[in-house]
């Protein structure tokens, strides 16, 4: 029975909250308001582009009316730039930018 101690390990704490890098943040596609297009107009590019139901491209069209912008889809940078070239194709101001 020696005098030989047993290694203590202390237990590994984690954060409770927990940072996500500026890399690792997802990427959206916002569209701006804009003058030209009409409103079901817009409404119907939704649909058409992100197969969006009827009320959820409407409730989209007016937020971009009210508030002047709304995200319209986020995931990969490169899927968003495609969404944003996509919306252009349609005469839409889109751009795109880390959530």
């Amino acid at each position: 029975m020696g005098g030989m101690a047993l290694p203590q390990v202390a237990p590994v704490e984690t954060p409770e909250i927990e940072e996500v890098p500026a890399d690792d943040r997802p990427w959206v596609t916002i569209v701006w308001d804009d003058p030209v297009n009409l409103m079901s107009y817009v409404t119907w590019v939704f649909q058409k582009l992100f197969g969006y139901s009827h009320d959820r491209a409407e409730q989209l069209m007016m937020t971009v009316h009210t508030e002047g912008k709304a995200v319209v889809s986020a995931g990969a940078r490169e899927r968003m730039e495609l969404d944003a070239s996509r919306l252009h194709g349609y005469g839409l101001w889109a751009t795109v930018d880390q959530a």
